[in-house]
């Protein structure tokens, strides 16, 4: 079965790519709110926190990263 437009089959397509490999090397132990130099690696530039999708992280993960990150910024840790 086809999509009916070409919007159609970019959001299909745009939603069934593959995630990319899953980081192995990151431990929830390791991630704290002390450890700027980390959560800053799953920030972008003007402080926007990165999607899963492009981190490669677990859902569980990013949550407690993004938990993390929210505390480092209101200890003004992280700008």
């Amino acid at each position: 079965m086809e999509p009916k437009n070409r919007e159609r089959l970019a959001n299909l397509r745009r939603s069934n790519r593959k995630m990319p490999r899953r980081r192995l090397d990151l431990t929830p132990a390791r991630v704290s709110f002390k450890d700027t130099d980390l959560l800053s690696k799953f920030t972008t530039e003007t402080g926007r926190i990165l999607p899963r999708r492009i981190t490669g992280v677990s859902a569980k993960l990013h949550r407690k990263i993004t938990r993390e990150i929210k505390r480092a910024r209101s200890i003004n840790l992280l700008p």
